[in-house]
């Protein structure tokens, strides 16, 4: 493994809610943990502030926020297959720039057909559909990262 593909496999774990990510290989063994508090540079002090506890009282009723984050949560139809991915990687909707997108909002899809691309480790993995059917819906953003069994797509089927 050469310095580049641990500097991604750092901005990986930065990007992402991974706290440690280990890796064995021959004689080869890497751990990246996630930081958990503020790195102190060039000598200068690092500020700490205790945390503010603040007595509320507990209530039963929902917030309107809390009933509108419920409605969000399952307003989910039941008849939609979902596509997750099989790794953890970079998402990506197309093969390379200039390069026309595998799958759109309203596209038609067959099982075993290409619906993004997931770089893991400097390997672009092509993730195929299982489903057939219509896409309704892209849940990931182009070139964010993702993690294992993430939902990608919403799929009508067929």
């Amino acid at each position: 493994m050469d310095i580049k593909q641990i500097h991604e496999l750092v901005k990986l774990v930065n990007k992402s809610n991974i706290g440690e990510l280990s890796i064995e290989k021959d004689d080869f063994k890497i751990t990246i943990k996630q930081k958990k508090e503020p790195v102190q540079h060039f000598g200068a002090p690092v500020m700490h502030q205790a945390p503010q506890v603040q007595n509320a009282p507990v209530s039963a009723v929902q917030t309107p926020v809390e009933k509108k984050v419920v409605a969000e949560t399952t307003s989910k139809p039941e008849n939609l297959l979902t596509i997750k991915s099989p790794m953890i990687g970079t998402f990506y909707r197309q093969a390379g720039p200039g390069k026309p997108i595998f799958v759109s909002v309203g596209d038609e899809v067959a099982t075993g057909q290409v619906v993004c691309i997931i770089e893991a480790m400097k390997l672009f993995n092509e993730i195929e559909s299982e489903v057939t059917g219509r896409i309704v819906k892209i849940l990931v953003e182009d070139a964010s990262p993702v993690e294992f069994d993430q939902p990608l797509f919403l799929v009508e089927p067929a």
